[in-house]
């Protein structure tokens, strides 16, 4: 059974950083596509950003150039270094592995204060 466990999120002021981890346990096939998404209230959860096994990212628009995703493929974990933190990234984040089906962690609060 596929588990994934995110740590990483707290609060933090607007202009702050944070990273966020993911680790995936259980079998599964190397190749696969890691994400994160998020969510706050009365919205939906939307894409973070991803990445492939390969390597190959791709972000949303409102954090292209402030986030950055990366994944250790020996550890099964991914990785969202998160910089110019703005109230509006205030949400749970969530791990995503994708993979002959979709897995999901169980989230992570996010609080940016300004």
């Amino acid at each position: 059974q596929v588990q994934l466990v995110e740590s990483g999120g707290g609060l933090v002021q607007a202009g702050g950083s944070l990273r966020l981890s993911c680790a995936a346990s259980g079998s599964f096939f190397r190749i696969n596509v890691m994400g994160w998404y998020r969510q706050s209230p009365g919205k939906q959860r939307e894409l973070v950003a991803a990445i492939t096994s390969a390597g190959s990212t791709n972000y949303a628009d409102s954090v292209r150039g402030r986030f950055t995703i990366s994944r250790d493929n020996a550890r099964n974990t991914v990785y969202l270094q998160m910089n110019s933190l703005k109230p509006e990234d205030t949400a749970v984040y969530y791990c995503r592995l994708t993979v002959r089906g979709d897995y999901w962690g169980q989230g992570t609060q996010v609080t940016v204060s300004s």
